[in-house]
């Protein structure tokens, strides 16, 4: 399959890697950044071809599907652009700035009958796929309790770059940036909340537009509760963690994998293996792993024509939830239904 590369900043090094893995499966038919300075410098790097526009990359009947790495104000006019090319889509996190354009997105490429799959490599790690496996197999009980904490720590530096924690570019500040892959880690495995209580503010450690810091309590249907905590005033920088009990057990997630605790049986380590997830600092901090996988499920559902993994409406969810925390915030922190 020839990929298309749209956007060449940060969070291409990643992709980069797991292009290069799965190297007998796709090839990447050319990059392209507005700056001519980058795409030049990006091509010259990794040994790709630049694309001299946009359009080279759409009009070029040999390329099958793109991947775009752009900030998210950008996704719904390109994966427009796209889907209208009949190109196929996969997308870096977060699916747009706001909910409307989420769903418009998400709704050209059905319309277009194209793939669209997203950038949530959580869900692709060891220890996530194990245990939603024990969790649906009943492995905990009813579940009584969930939690999922976020604890980065961003400079001020990070946030002075251009257009970086505004709603314009960013659509948020550490929800929608940072903590998206927790929280749809965490939906994952115990599914959306049906209602939300939250806070979120920006610190004094930061000057910026959006949040730096947000606490929400959840109500889910079965009855269990949740708390979530997400900050990137946490200096140095944690883990990321997922606990989730029930009434025969308890899984904690770890940046590394999860301990199962069992009524009846041991305690039982689920691992990562190599596939690092950062620790909380160091925003590029983790393995291409689940890089790899996440690109391997996408080339897998359009050759297959079956929907990917994470899908754009599956990618719906957690920015339902996290408008139901901002919603929450701005009434003062009474409940909102979370609604998709």
């Amino acid at each position: 399959m020839r990929l298309g590369l749209i956007g060449l900043g940060m969070a291409a090094a990643p992709h980069v890697a797991a292009l290069r893995a799965l190297g007998d499966r796709v090839e990447v038919g050319g990059v392209f950044s507005p700056s001519v300075e980058r795409r030049a410098a990006f091509a010259a790097a990794h040994g790709f071809a630049a694309a001299p526009s946009l359009d080279a990359i759409l009009d070029d009947p040999s390329i099958d599907a793109v991947l775009i790495l752009t900030p998210p104000s950008t996704h719904l006019d390109l994966v427009r652009r796209a889907a209208t090319a009949g190109k196929s889509v996969l997308l870096e996190k977060p699916l747009e700035i706001d909910g409307r354009r989420a769903r418009a997105l998400v709704e050209a490429c059905e319309e277009a009958g194209v793939t669209l799959a997203i950038v949530l490599q959580n869900r692709f790690r060891p220890s996530i796929e194990a245990a939603g496996r024990l969790i649906a197999d009943g492995a905990l009980g009813e579940i009584v309790s969930v939690g999922a904490r976020l604890s980065n720590f961003r400079p001020q530096s990070y946030y002075d770059e251009a257009g970086r924690g505004t709603r314009a570019r960013d659509g948020g500040g550490v929800l929608l940036t940072q903590g998206i892959h927790t929280l749809d880690a965490m939906i994952a495995l115990v599914g959306l909340p049906l209602e939300v209580a939250g806070l979120a503010r920006t610190s004094l450690a930061h000057r910026m537009e959006t949040e730096d810091v947000a606490h929400a309590v959840l109500r889910f249907a079965g009855g269990a509760l949740g708390a979530i905590s997400a900050t990137t005033a946490a200096f140095p920088g944690f883990p990321d963690a997922i606990d989730v009990f029930g009434t025969k057990g308890s899984l904690r997630f770890d940046a590394d994998g999860a301990d199962l605790w069992l009524v009846d049986g041991p305690r039982r380590r689920i691992d990562d293996g190599a596939s690092s997830n950062g620790a909380g600092a160091d925003p590029m901090a983790f393995s291409s792993l689940n890089h790899q996988r996440v690109l391997a499920d996408f080339l897998e559902a359009v050759a297959h024509r079956r929907v990917p993994r994470v899908s754009g409406r599956e990618a719906l969810k957690v920015h339902a939830l996290i408008e139901a925390i901002l919603a929450s915030s701005e009434g003062s922190g009474q409940a909102v239904p979370v609604c998709i």
